[in-house]
């Protein structure tokens, strides 16, 4: 049986390791964290991810729709710009991080090894193999003992973040992370709102919700600020209350029904383009590793997911290795680079803070939201008389 070894159990690294079983690898996942899980809060399953997803038989996305509730973009004073009805998207599943891992992981078998504790240093290969070095680290009572071991497979699916240790290795000289210019909070409120969600911009903050599928709310908020700046005297969730008391219902019950404990804070940041080649020999970036990207577009784990989608795609329609290595990059590098790159145009012009450019975009934005308004309008009156 072909071996790999997944570097990174998040969701793009599980998603990994049960894509390849399922065409037929042994497979060792090596994570850094002592226990096997997701932090976080609210995630968006697009439908390209959901399909990957279906395809591996991954169970428990059904949608739940939330019928007649208003959601879409608005002003921080709670007019709207679009209702989400008039652009005649088709919206995705929001779910929790956590819940989404445990229903990737429970379609890991028999094939899949599954190692904590295990901190990746080093990478080298030849042309038979690949040979991953990592320190483990052991925590008995009162004691931590910690041992160099050794692994290796004739694959590695780097999938180890944004600061991946793997891409480092591999590509010395490439730029990596950068700073967006903002950094966001993230919680789960248990709060009852007939509101559908969606965004509201405002002046160099952003304020997001959206129902998750078990019913709480998940919400995020944006904020301008130099990266690393610590938290004020009433902490994370003091801070995010602050920044958006005024702004419209629900969001201030919102903030008040979440647990002052569970508010996340996380510095944004993305990848610089042009991104590295996700392919180096028998090596594979995948996720953030790959093309970490701001969230304003709500993709950065589905794209992780497709990528695993793709792999296993191209290994089961080529034998050659090299060559579904190849075709792997050449379909997920381009696309990915895209959303990288409109990811972080969408945020520069949600984070202004000049009174005059927010006045020009929120303008424009009132054009394109009536405009798109006309265009629903037309095509449900066109919908209603087939």
């Amino acid at each position: 049986m072909k071996t790999a070894i997944v570097v990174g159990a998040g969701i793009g690294g599980v998603t990994a390791a049960v894509a390849l079983e399922q065409c037929g690898w042994q497979v060792t996942v090596l994570e850094r964290a002592a226990e096997l899980g997701e932090i976080g809060a609210g995630i968006s399953v697009w439908p390209g991810a959901a399909g990957v997803l279906e395809g591996l038989g991954v169970a428990g996305l059904q949608k739940v729709a939330a019928a007649g509730d208003p959601a879409g973009m608005r002003r921080s004073d709670g007019r709207w710009v679009v209702e989400a009805p008039d652009l005649g998207l088709e919206l995705p599943v929001m779910i929790h991080r956590a819940q989404l891992h445990e229903l990737i992981t429970d379609k890991l078998g028999p094939a899949v090894t599954i190692r904590t504790g295990i901190t990746v240093t080093e990478v080298t290969q030849n042309a038979a193999r690949v040979v991953v070095r990592g320190v483990a680290v052991e925590s008995g009572g009162v004691s931590v003992s910690t041992q160099y071991e050794e692994f290796t497979a004739e694959l590695v699916v780097a999938a180890d973040g944004i600061r991946s240790v793997v891409r480092g290795a591999l590509h010395q000289g490439y730029a990596g992370p950068r700073y967006s210019g903002y950094t966001a909070y993230r919680g789960i409120a248990e709060v009852e709102t007939g509101d559908g969600g969606g965004e509201t911009w405002g002046r160099g903050q952003r304020f997001g919700f959206a129902k998750l599928i078990d019913g709480r709310i998940y919400w995020y908020a944006t904020a301008n600020r130099p990266a690393g700046a610590p938290a004020g005297p009433g902490g994370l969730h003091g801070d995010v209350t602050a920044a958006f008391a005024d702004w419209h219902d629900p969001i201030p019950a919102l903030l008040a029904g979440t647990p002052p404990e569970a508010v996340l804070q996380n510095d944004i940041y993305d990848l610089a383009t042009p991104l590295p080649p996700f392919v180096e020999g028998r090596v594979v970036l995948l996720g953030d590793a790959a093309h970490a990207m701001t969230p304003n577009l709500g993709r950065g784990a589905c794209s992780a997911i497709e990528d695993a989608g793709a792999l296993a795609k191209h290994l089961r329609a080529t034998p050659d290795l090299s060559t579904a290595l190849s075709r792997y990059d050449a379909e997920r590098r381009p696309v990915t680079t895209k959303l990288v790159k409109r990811s972080r145009a969408v945020g520069r012009l949600g984070q202004l803070d000049s009174g005059i450019l927010i006045a020009v975009r929120d303008g424009v934005l009132g054009l394109a939201g009536e405009a798109a308004s006309l265009r629903g309008k037309r095509r449900r009156m066109e919908q209603s008389r087939v």
